[in-house]
């Protein structure tokens, strides 16, 4: 069985796109380290990047050259400050030039070293072929593929044989619902025990709570940021940051100075039940404008659907328990993880394999699940919402306008978070026990769909509103 952490699940990057940019990104680090095993990078002396498929037609809006510059100068994109980036990217621009992973200065223009082709490669959508001239003269090459969240393949690991060999295998491995369900039930443990236990396999709990509370502080810190940056976002389509604009009427003259500080500033005002709403959709509206400007973020599971988990999350937090501590965070996180994992498993990440239904529609039925077993759900119940949740978004398209991951991508994340919060309740409402419709059908159902739907609808912005609208309409 494949074993996936939570921690491949949600992972630190920068916007906007998991599978665009930091795929790419990643794939740049990772040939180095093929060229460092092969003993061969300190003879490059000349570098060339084919980009395919989605990767080429959604690109530039997505900054995948960007990230591919980024990765190939060795940056991390855990680590980078994203301030600098728009400078170390003129630089190169400039004097054609970049270090090499920091270490080796090479000739490089972007213009012409970066090569953007339509077609397609047969593996996956989101194809990349790095190339390199040696000091000999030997030409060599390596293709990689951006699977979605962030992940990165070689096309020899074939989608049912395919295995993170770095892990072993868990404990108690799961490839479906049923299988977590199973565990649940003859142990008598809730999901995120279940969770815990096997990724105590893989490192200790200090490691596990540190590693949870990176990803919840860059989280908060992203939620924080979107809310207190007003302006336009970048890339031509002049979007006006609407996050800021909400908090100022929603917080109201409340005094704070830090991001913690904050969350009691939110939980002291008087919520009433129309602001729920409008909290909930300028949490998720504030991270995702901070993707689409290149800030960092956590993908989850993917950068274009970052704001979902967050945003409910924090609506556990402001909201319904104003006592919620970090073991609130821990078990959150753990159950979102294991359900994303499930999607991933048996249908797509990736939005140009899917459609939106695998970014957003994943993202929904992880915080859910996660907000269910929250609320004292049982498993049965955390699988009924993360169904219901994905039920209803069957068949999204990713359509994106002009190639950037904001419009409809930014509002859809919004609407993610508010389906989440309803299946939650409906599934509490309901004896999950006798649910119509398994979570493990919904998955099947999820991949088939994504298999039927046309291309065009798969983050290509060959269709829907992405041929509707144009740059020039706004």
């Amino acid at each position: 069985m494949e074993c996936i952490s939570v921690f491949d699940m949600l992972k630190i990057g920068v916007g906007p796109s998991s599978s665009h940019t930091l795929g790419p990104w990643r794939a740049g680090r990772r040939w180095i380290a093929e060229l460092k095993e092969n003993r061969q990078f300190e003879s490059v002396i000349s570098i060339t990047v084919d980009l395919f498929g989605s990767l080429s037609l959604t690109g530039k809006g997505h900054a995948t050259d960007i990230a591919v510059i980024l990765g190939l100068c060795g940056y991390d994109p855990q680590t980078i400050d994203v301030s600098t980036i728009s400078s170390i990217i003129d630089t190169i621009r400039t004097s054609k030039q970049l270090k090499f992973n920091n270490e080796i200065l090479v000739s490089f223009d972007p213009t012409s070293q970066i090569i953007f082709n339509r077609e397609f490669k047969e593996f996956h959508p989101n194809g990349m072929t790095f190339h390199a001239t040696l000091t000999d003269g030997k030409k060599i090459d390596s293709s990689f593929y951006s699977i979605g969240g962030g992940f990165v393949v070689k096309e020899e690991r074939k989608r049912k044989e395919k295995k993170l060999t770095e892990f072993k295998e868990f404990p108690m491995p799961i490839q479906k619902a049923t299988d977590l369900l199973n565990y649940c039930q003859t142990q008598n443990k809730k999901v995120s025990d279940i969770v815990l236990e096997n990724e105590r396999s893989l490192r200790d709990d200090q490691e596990i709570d540190h590693r949870i509370d990176q990803i919840w502080t860059v989280m908060l810190e992203s939620m924080y940021t979107g809310c207190h940056t007003e302006g336009t976002l970048p890339g031509g389509l002049n979007v006006r940051r609407r996050a800021y604009d909400t908090h100022q009427k929603l917080i109201g003259s409340a005094v704070y100075n830090t991001p913690t500080d904050w969350i009691e500033a939110i939980r002291d005002t008087e919520v009433k039940f129309r602001q729920i709403l409008k909290w909930v959709s300028c949490f998720a509206l504030a991270v995702n404008e901070v993707n689409a400007s290149l800030g960092r973020v956590v993908t989850a599971p993917t950068n274009g659907s970052a704001g979902v988990i967050p945003a409910v999350m924090m609506y556990y937090m402001v909201i319904e328990n104003h006592d919620a501590n970090f073991d609130d965070i821990k078990q959150f996180m753990l159950v979102a993880g294991e359900i994303g994992s499930l999607f991933k498993k048996g249908a797509t990440i990736s939005a140009a394999m899917g459609g939106c239904q695998a970014e957003i529609g994943v993202s929904s039925a992880m915080a859910a699940g996660a907000l269910t077993e929250l609320m004292g759900g049982t498993p049965e119940q955390v699988l009924m919402a993360s169904e219901i949740a994905m039920e209803h978004h069957l068949g999204l398209t990713c359509d994106p306008i002009a190639g950037l991951v904001q419009v409809p991508c930014i509002e859809r994340n919004a609407m993610g978070a508010i389906k989440a919060i309803n299946a939650c309740e409906m599934a509490l409402d309901t004896d999950a026990a006798h649910a119509k419709v398994p979570l493990d059908k919904v998955i099947e159902t999820m991949w088939e769909t994504a298999q039927d739907m046309n291309t065009k609808y798969k983050e290509t912005s060959e269709g829907g509103l992405a041929v509707k609208v144009s740059l020039s309409d706004c």
